[in-house]
């Protein structure tokens, strides 16, 4: 039981950071954030970059409910892409954890 409680609160600390990403980066740029960079200055594209890294749960699932919706794409186009996006969700708040939570 200990092993599900740690894989969900890792999974729930990923998506939050998605959320927070995803949202900082759309203040700050004004639009949201996709896979596609931008050409600009080499400090905006590692910048793009290094929010992707924690935004890529959030924008996966934007892009399949927008699919989904739109598109009418089947619903396991939706189901796998929740997977992949909890999947990503758990690694990244397997890391951001070990580094606020290991002295």
């Amino acid at each position: 039981m200990h092993e599900w409680m740690t894989f969900f609160f890792a999974t729930a600390t990923g998506f939050v950071a998605a959320g927070l990403a995803g949202s900082l980066y759309r203040l700050v740029t004004n639009k949201p954030a996709s896979f596609q960079i931008w050409g600009g200055t080499l400090i905006g594209q590692v910048a793009a970059i290094f929010t992707l890294v924690f935004a890529g749960p959030n924008v996966i699932l934007r892009n399949a409910l927008r699919a989904q919706v739109f598109e009418h794409r089947p619903p396991a186009w939706l189901l796998l892409s929740f997977f992949i996006a909890m999947m990503w969700s758990c690694l990244s708040g397997i890391f951001l954890l070990s580094l606020f939570l290991v002295p």
